[in-house]
């Protein structure tokens, strides 16, 4: 067992050097987190999801996967900002919660699953992805929003999302078996490399300052109860009520809903900080030290229960 969590760790090892490479880029270079946010958000997220839905196998038996996905994405979300409540009276709990939902499912989610998993799975994954864009971008989008704008405002805003659209087009192509040829696939994936690589050096970007802020101890502990505990359980809990009471999914599919469980917290809560200005560089914090923990919890979890 040690063996195969030793050699989990070296293959998912070069998915953290792109945080390196942020810090570098925004001290020695001075590239400024503000400029990637909104560009992530508005142009290469959509882009990525019309690929994802666009190219997908749909298959009635898999539908359930990408709702339950989202069912515990929602709930988490709230149940933590309930929690968030009583320990919070700024907009923190805002940003606590929707850190919750979500994970970085994509930047660092989607290599992990082709690593983890069988490539029937990870294209399961791949499918479910857009379930936790959909969170982030609509629920995710409304509770961190609220922070800084009224409901009319924030309902506004969520239209606006080009992700919305996206996912809807992709699906509406792919349902239609629309085939726009090799060459259109090939662009689409390679801003699925670029949607990895700047949400990883997102990470990395916000490191700057953090010395001067110092390290909320509260805000961690809840960001990584939520992410490392909570998801976890709930992904088992998943698998053992189906296994013995419900019968509707397969071995991949608890697979796939237990990689989503145990990634680290999501690199968009950089993104959504730094969009809304509630504890950027917390977050940022926050994110490093979910992914280096993830760095060995990954492997022993993936040996475990994979």
């Amino acid at each position: 067992m040690l063996f195969s969590i030793f050699t989990l760790g070296l293959k998912i090892f070069p998915l953290y050097i792109n945080i390196t490479f942020g810090y570098l880029a925004s001290k020695k270079l001075g590239v400024a987190r503000e400029m990637i946010a909104p560009l992530i958000v508005y142009i290469i997220a959509p882009v990525v999801v019309f690929g994802a839905t666009f190219q997908v196998k749909l298959d009635k038996n898999i539908v359930l996967i990408p709702l339950i996905i989202f069912a515990i994405s929602a709930g988490l979300c709230f149940l933590t900002f309930f929690i968030s409540k009583k320990i919070w009276q700024d907009r923190t709990k805002n940003l606590v919660a929707f850190s919750a939902g979500t994970g970085n499912t994509g930047y660092f989610g989607i290599p992990l699953a082709f690593i983890l998993l069988s490539p029937d799975a990870a294209n399961i994954y791949v499918l479910a992805l857009v379930m936790s864009f959909l969170y982030e971008y609509t629920i995710g989008f409304y509770i961190i929003s609220r922070s800084s704008y009224t409901f009319s405002q924030s309902m506004i805003k969520i239209v606006k999302l080009p992700v919305i659209y996206a996912a809807a087009a992709g699906l509406t192509c792919n349902i239609l078996n629309v085939d726009f040829g090799n060459g259109f696939v090939n662009y689409l994936d390679s801003f699925r490399g670029a949607y990895s690589t700047l949400g990883m050096m997102m990470v990395g970007m916000g490191l700057i300052g953090i010395k001067e802020i110092g390290m909320d101890m509260k805000f961690i502990g809840m960001t990584f109860f939520a992410k490392f505990i909570m998801w976890p359980l709930v992904a088992l809990l998943t698998a053992f009520l189906d296994k013995n009471f419900f019968h509707v999914l397969n071995e991949d599919a608890y697979n796939v809903i237990f990689v989503y469980s145990i990634v680290p917290m999501a690199a968009n809560t950089v993104i959504m900080a730094t969009l809304f200005k509630v504890k950027p560089e917390q977050a940022s914090l926050a994110i490093l030290l979910s992914t280096l923990f993830a760095f060995f919890t990954i492997p022993i979890m993936a040996t475990l229960f994979l």
